[in-house]
């Protein structure tokens, strides 16, 4: 009974492995709504405003300020 709920599972996640996307097919997938950042000139100004007010801990992915706070 074991084995055969165990191949069950197998058989059923090995489809997710093998699928590949075809070239001809990237373009329809790639659409600027699947975008991790959708607009990226406003991401970028934001980062610089954000590390311009920040200069004390030294902007975006730097810790500390000096006094010993993260």
């Amino acid at each position: 009974m074991k084995r055969a709920i165990l191949l069950s599972c197998h058989l059923a996640l090995l489809p997710g492995c093998v699928q590949t996307v075809a070239p001809w097919e990237r373009g329809t997938l790639a659409k600027p709504q699947m975008a991790l950042v959708p607009d990226a000139q406003h991401s970028a100004l934001m980062l610089h405003t954000y590390s311009s007010k920040e200069t004390s801990s030294g902007g975006y992915g730097v810790g500390g300020g000096g006094c010993g706070c993260n």
